[in-house]
């Protein structure tokens, strides 16, 4: 009797010895394999989002889809660009007209930038004649102020500033600084406000911004010292307006161009 209690007793000893040793160790290892599996899943998933990402920025870099009310003129203005080059780049004839949705190239193709331009650049530079003869030709009278009123900025480089800052009085009369034609009126360039774009010729266009009110349009011709708009202050923190000249796409520094300070 007594041995076979002993001998139950071992064979239950080790049946429960041997159910808890294997069970604990499996859950232990599959535990650790569906952890591993899951932060390299995570893992996986983040560098896919990333790199999503990072395709579609280099898909967007370097061109501007057209919104509804910009011109040619307007996105050439806002990329630091000659309106002639843009059009150039994007096989756009005068009177360079564009849609809304349209995607437009903001630099050369490979194979621009595979032609030969150094001897055309080179020819361009010679013939190329002083900015004060192109100042005095883009107006056959020269220049005027757009409007009087004490110079707030200066032209700078340094400083970013583009133009010049003039103040004034809320709804104070903006006359056009020379002849021409409006290329933009509206308020799609960041940082302008309501702003007015005037080409006078093939080399120059100045723009006025800030304004309170429009009184010109796309298309209008405009004589020097006509009232285009009215002073205000959308797009900044103060009553002014700002004006630029540009030659073919780069800023100038105005008081090179306008008659003395009133």
């Amino acid at each position: 009797m007594k041995l076979w209690l002993t001998g139950l007793l071992c064979f239950v000893l080790a049946g429960c010895a041997n159910t808890s040793e294997v069970p604990v160790r499996d859950r232990s290892s599959s535990k650790a394999k569906v952890n591993i599996v899951s932060s390299s899943q995570h893992s996986g998933a983040k560098r896919s989002d990333k790199a999503q990402s990072l395709q579609q920025k280099k898909q967007k870099r370097g061109f501007h889809v057209v919104r509804a009310g910009e011109t040619l003129y307007s996105i050439a203005w806002g990329a630091g660009l000659d309106y002639q080059t843009l059009a150039r780049w994007n096989h756009i004839s005068a009177p360079y007209v564009i849609r809304a949705g349209q995607r437009l190239s903001l630099a050369p193709s490979a194979q621009d930038r595979s032609k030969n331009t150094a001897a055309t650049e080179k020819k361009t530079l010679k013939s190329k004649p002083k900015s004060t003869t192109l100042a005095k030709r883009s107006s056959q009278n020269g220049w005027t102020w757009p409007v009087k009123g004490p110079i707030l900025k200066r032209f700078s480089t340094k400083s970013g500033n583009k133009g010049i800052d003039i103040g004034g009085e809320n709804g104070r009369g903006v006359r056009a600084a020379a002849g021409g034609k409006v290329v933009y009126a509206g308020s799609g360039l960041r940082g302008y406000g309501k702003l007015i774009i005037v080409k006078h010729d093939e080399v120059y266009l100045s723009a006025y911004a800030h304004n309170s009110k429009l009184l010109v349009e796309d298309g209008t011709a405009v004589s020097k010292g006509q009232q285009i708009a009215l002073m205000g202050d959308t797009g900044t923190d103060r009553v002014k307006l700002h004006f630029e000249i540009r030659q073919r796409g780069k800023p100038v520094n105005p008081l090179n161009y306008l008659p003395k300070h009133p």
